[in-house]
């Protein structure tokens, strides 16, 4: 019995480890999404929970939850220069994201799996 509880006690520190550094990791990851929407100016027109003349990525996130396809929809519209639609009617091409290294598609999935997580 003593065997098990040491076991069970080593498993629970280890799931809790692991724990820590998931969500250290994913600091780290909503850290360089921001970095990169500062560094693209999508501030000027999207906001996390207010809406701007973009809608809010928190508005953007819900639209999409539960959607299998919404990663490569957004990933499409940030990197095709895509129509973006304003509230009074008219249209202006989306910019496309700018990445160090150029075009590193996983900076980018990284940006759009955060806009995601903020529902």
């Amino acid at each position: 019995m003593r065997a098990i509880s040491t076991v069970s006690v080593a498993v629970a520190a280890l799931a809790a480890g692991m724990l820590f550094v998931s969500s250290s990791a994913s600091a780290a990851d909503a850290d360089a999404a921001k970095a990169l929407a500062r560094q693209n100016n999508c501030f000027r027109c999207h906001a996390i929970q207010k809406d701007k003349d973009g809608p809010a990525w928190a508005k953007v996130a819900q639209k999409y939850k539960g959607n299998p396809d919404a990663e490569a929809k957004l990933i499409h519209h940030v990197t095709s220069g895509e129509k973006a639609k304003f509230a009074d009617g008219h249209e202006e091409n989306h910019k496309i994201i700018e990445t160090d290294p150029p075009k590193d598609m996983a900076q980018i999935k990284n940006l759009i799996d955060w806009i995601l997580s903020l529902q």
